[in-house]
């Protein structure tokens, strides 16, 4: 099996990214900057929704303005996976409801109604279910993970543990396999830079940065980060690995101070064009295969300009 291996970063309308210069004159309203960022990128993580919930409007917009084939991976919102979540996020009519299976339950069903458009368009390419340091690994946070598959099963749905010990044991591998979720790979300090390939259809992997503030500081140092060639190169064996066992592979960089996480991404296309080696023709198999050589680069367009170099703000929001 070769998978589909697509590049690209955590959100395009972090107001760090929008005053870095990244974005050209004509593309810096809502429909140009998604626009443009298609050109460069073939894969993006929407990570708004993690912060409020978005209109079925809002992505129907953004699978209009981005081409066939283009994936957007899904960030489930703060409530579903046990983070605090301000009452002002929610929605109007839910911010006196008591924090029960029943909010959950509704909230899913807003949530899912929001994200609809995308997997009609064919431009779904997972829910992304990202649980906090202080879920435990033990029967009741199984529960709890095990509860959200339930609500989502039709839904494709990937997994990422901020608490290192669910890796400290064999378990979470079949916990996953047995949920059929796609296991996320982290690429941050003290969490789990590999981990198996447990749905065949999807490997993620999530480039968080490698700053010594991670898990103590600010949100701004928390993910300031410039990614080097080797920093980079360390990982193209490993992304060989998934691309072995899955149909497709995603890589996310989510270093988001000023252009870095697109910096990032767009050296990690050139390292996978450069030095993944072409299968043979015979050798290709499936239909939709896409050669390594062309990995990460969102074909339908041409590359734009490069990127400048990085800001510090790292201020989340935006929905475009």
């Amino acid at each position: 099996m070769t998978a589909r291996i697509l590049v690209g970063t955590c959100g395009w309308t972090d107001r760090a990214l929008l005053t870095s210069g990244w974005y050209p004159p004509g593309h810096r309203d809502p429909e140009g900057r998604l626009r443009h960022y298609a050109t460069r990128f073939p894969v993006v993580e929407a990570d708004s929704p993690y912060y409020a919930l978005p209109t079925p409007r809002t992505t129907r917009l953004w699978a209009e303005r981005t081409p066939p084939g283009f994936r957007f991976d899904v960030k489930a919102f703060s409530l579903l996976t046990g983070h605090p979540t301000r009452p002002a996020a929610l929605p109007r009519d839910l911010r006196d409801r008591p924090r029960d299976e029943g909010l959950l339950h509704e909230v899913w069903t807003r949530y899912a109604e929001a994200v609809a458009p995308l997997r009609d368009s064919g431009r779904l390419g997972t829910l992304l279910f990202q649980y906090p340091p202080t879920l435990t690994p033990g029967p009741d946070a199984e529960a709890f993970i095990r509860a959200a598959r339930e609500r989502a099963r039709d839904w494709p749905f990937a997994v990422e543990f901020r608490n290192p010990a669910w890796w400290h044991s064999d378990r979470t591998t079949a916990f996953l396999k047995d949920l059929n979720a796609t296991a996320v790979a982290v690429d941050a300090p003290g969490l789990a830079p590999t981990t198996p390939v447990t749905t065949p259809r999807l490997a993620l992997i999530r480039f968080h940065g490698r700053s010594p503030h991670w898990g103590t500081g600010s949100k701004e140092d928390r993910f300031r980060h410039t990614y080097t060639t080797a920093e980079l190169t360390e990982w193209l064996p490993r992304i060989r690995s998934l691309a072995a066992a899955a149909e497709e592979v995603h890589a996310l960089f989510n270093n988001c101070c000023g252009d870095a996480a697109p910096k990032a991404a767009h050296a990690l296309q050139t390292l996978l064009t450069t030095t993944v080696p072409r299968p043979r023709t015979e050798a290709r198999g499936r239909a939709g295969w896409c050669p390594p050589a062309a990995a990460g680069e969102n074909t339908a367009h041409p590359p734009g300009r490069r990127c400048a170099g990085p800001r510090t703000d790292t201020t989340r929001g935006g929905t475009d």
